[in-house]
């Protein structure tokens, strides 16, 4: 029986700060690797007070705006998890993609079993990143977005908007995968 190929999902966070046990989820954005215009976003109201200056910088969102307009945490990750099933292929899975997955896995998945005790991402992430250092051979410093983005002929905009960011992460992330592996110098030819 051949292996069923996912469906990549690629997840953009913005958030309060470094770490989901200080600080807000404040925006979600994801859309399917495959089809980036099937996508999801929604900006949190935060739930806890705690904020990075950098992290508020970086993202342009007001807390106070986010407290007043944004979709609580309950409601706001039983959107997104309805979302992510029905991307789910009747036989297959899905996996959340991102660009430093570390950052945005600890932030979706804390979210998603603190408010609703389950993740429809299971343990399944791929770290765009370290993909690309293990795909192409390159040290760790060479996997900044920039770097990967023009290396891979990727139009990159990087703007702190949760979508069109999760849109530049699936676009770097198809390329990446339509790359040749390079093969490194010592590996034998079995």
């Amino acid at each position: 029986m051949p292996a069923l190929d996912p469906v990549y999902i690629s997840v953009d966070v913005e958030t309060a700060g470094p770490n989901p046990n200080n600080y807000a989820l404040l925006s979600i954005g994801a859309c399917r690797v495959d089809q980036p215009e099937i996508s999801f976003y929604l900006e949190l109201q935060p739930d806890r007070d705690s904020s990075d200056t950098l992290a508020l910088e970086i993202s342009g969102l007001d807390l106070k705006q986010l407290e007043a307009d944004g979709v609580p945490a309950l409601e706001a990750m039983l959107a997104f998890e309805t979302w992510v099933l029905a991307q789910k292929p009747a036989q297959g899975q899905i996996v959340l993609v991102a660009f430093n997955a570390p950052f945005d896995w600890m932030f979706i998945a804390d979210y998603f079993h603190r408010y609703l005790g389950r993740n429809p991402f299971g343990h399944r992430a791929l770290d765009i990143k370290a993909l690309y250092m293990g795909k192409l051979g390159v040290a760790w410093e060479q996997t900044g977005m920039a770097a990967v983005s023009q290396s891979l002929g990727t139009p990159l905009r990087l703007s702190h908007n949760a979508l069109e960011d999760a849109r530049d992460q699936a676009r770097i992330f198809k390329a990446l995968m339509e790359t040749e592996r390079k093969k490194p110098e010592n590996e034998e030819i079995l």
